[in-house]
């Protein structure tokens, strides 16, 4: 059978997180606690609450491998990039976004070292409410990087190898704990591939080291919601080939991406999205089925995992269950 997972964010219910100023805004790099809606003292019970919701919602749609739905971030990144020493938050600096918009990001001062676990205690909890595989996420070395004004290390290359070591540290305590797939989230590799092809790779083997079983690199083309002005394919998809990661995870629906892009990770399991997110419909069982029959032309069934295209957090919750259904129900199909 076709494994179906979620790549990691799922819609957060308007009673936690002001969902429209989280739409009206650009993901933030650094910390926006304003958008909680809960107070501070409540805030990790609310959060605990909307993951069993979320993983329930999963559950309840057929799907394989689940996430935490990120019901405790503000976005996908700047939970894990603000908890690092070596980050001045108070004094943010700034950097493009992919849109080619200014945007307040963690201004680097110091060395960046992990002094704890981020996203343990996440898995912890994911782990006791569910009897299903189980996946986390966390941002990716070059990501982070590219997200972070760097006024401390000679160059970028050295900020992303200081990333990849704390990432590095953070997945080996989050498999501890009982995580079975763990995803590193690389979107900046498909919007900055000269930056990429001079440390991304370096980056990435280093962070993910030592890290047993499942690994999944994601690389998209950033939130429907947000990117608007696309590039078109992945110009950094082949060297991923080469990587130390097991899965690489693409989004390949609203894009209609060809399935011959595929065969240039002939070593990777691939996790091909087959859910478009820009889309306010959801797709049919059969529109789901016809979208993985033509990434099966080029990859055989056991290298294939079946996902939405991204997280799903700017979705009407409604419709993200949906689309859910449809992808369990099309894999089944196929």
């Amino acid at each position: 059978m076709l494994v179906t997972t979620v790549v990691g964010s799922y819609p957060q219910p308007a009673w936690l997180i002001d969902r429209e100023r989280l739409g009206e805004r650009l993901p933030p790099r650094v910390r926006a606690r304003d958008l909680w809606r809960v107070a501070a003292p409540y805030l990790e019970e609310a959060q605990d609450d909307a993951t069993r919701l979320a993983v329930a919602d999963m559950e309840r749609a057929g799907v394989d491998v689940v996430t935490d739905g990120e019901m405790r971030r503000e976005s996908y990144s700047n939970r894990f990039a603000t908890a690092l020493e070596g980050v001045d938050l108070d004094r943010p600096g700034v950097a493009l976004d992919r849109t080619g918009h200014e945007n307040p990001v963690p201004r680097v001062v110091g060395p960046i070292r992990r002094s704890r676990p981020v996203e343990l205690r996440d898995v912890e909890f994911l782990r006791s409410i569910t009897e299903r595989r189980i996946k986390i996420t966390v941002p990716g070395p070059f990501t982070m990087t590219q997200q972070a004004q760097n006024d401390h290390y000679p160059d970028d290359r050295g900020l992303a190898l200081a990333y990849a070591e704390a990432v590095n540290e953070e997945l080996r305590d989050l498999k501890a704990a009982g995580a079975d797939v763990v995803q590193i989230d690389e979107p900046y590799l498909q919007a900055r591939p000269e930056a990429a092809r001079e440390y991304a790779l370096e980056a990435i083997d280093r962070a993910l080291a030592g890290i047993e079983g499942e690994t999944v690199l994601h690389t998209c083309f950033g939130y429907a919601h947000v990117v608007h002005d696309r590039l078109t394919g992945y110009p950094f998809l082949a060297e991923l080939n080469e990587c130390a990661a097991t899965h690489v995870s693409v989004e390949a629906a609203q894009p209609d991406l060809e399935p011959e892009v595929l065969r240039a990770l002939p070593d990777k399991t691939i996790v091909v999205g087959v859910l478009d997110l820009g889309s306010p419909e959801a797709e049919t069982p059969d529109e789901v089925a016809g979208r993985i029959r033509r990434a099966l032309e080029v990859v055989p069934p056991e290298r294939l995992v079946v996902a939405p295209d991204c997280g799903m957090k700017y979705l009407p919750r409604g419709l993200a269950f949906r689309k859910l259904e449809a992808m369990v129900a099309g894999a089944r199909l196929v």
